[in-house]
């Protein structure tokens, strides 16, 4: 299929397509606010410059357009795109695997939410969210606790034994 657009009027609406702030990021962060939960929004010093950050948390939260990152892109019709979209999709699917793949390796949990789903029902996508959150605090708990305990008979602060042992004289 041919593009109806002139070279011009094709880059004035590529460059209309925001990266960040999209209607569905907004959507996701008025709920995210509703429930209180606070975030980092497109944090550079993380790989893949998540939609919403837990950087303590080690969250990523992706919110993906439908077209852009290709959802059921195996199954989807290609002969209406031209050979441009299809490189360019494809490609995009190869650099969220990618990211993704990284973030695992380095101990994030990485979410993914569709656009449809977020503007369907943005309440279970947060939902699904708050679960992780729960989960990952309570492990953090958990691990603080195995570390105090693990140093509980031992003495702290390099102090010799002998300066406890005092006897009243």
């Amino acid at each position: 299929m041919t593009d109806v657009l002139t070279p011009e009027q094709r880059h004035r609406c590529m460059q209309a397509n925001r990266g960040r702030g999209t209607t569905i990021e907004i959507i996701f962060a008025e709920e995210l606010r509703r429930r209180n939960i606070h975030y980092r929004k497109n944090d550079r010093s993380v790989k893949g410059k998540p939609d919403f950050c837990f950087k303590g948390l080690k969250i990523a939260v992706f919110c993906d357009g439908v077209f852009w990152h290709g959802k059921d892109w195996d199954s989807r019709s290609k002969e209406n795109l031209s050979d441009y979209w299809i490189s360019k999709i494809e490609r995009n699917i190869a650099r969220d695997k990618q990211i993704d793949d990284f973030l695992f390796s380095q101990g994030w949990t990485v979410l993914r939410f569709w656009e449809d789903a977020i503007r369907k029902d943005v309440k279970t996508c947060v939902d699904a969210l708050e679960r992780c959150i729960a989960e990952k605090t309570t492990q953090r708990i958990r691990r603080t606790y195995a570390y105090d305990n693990q140093y509980e008979s031992q003495l702290m602060a390099a102090e010799v034994e002998s300066y406890y042992n005092l006897t009243e004289s």
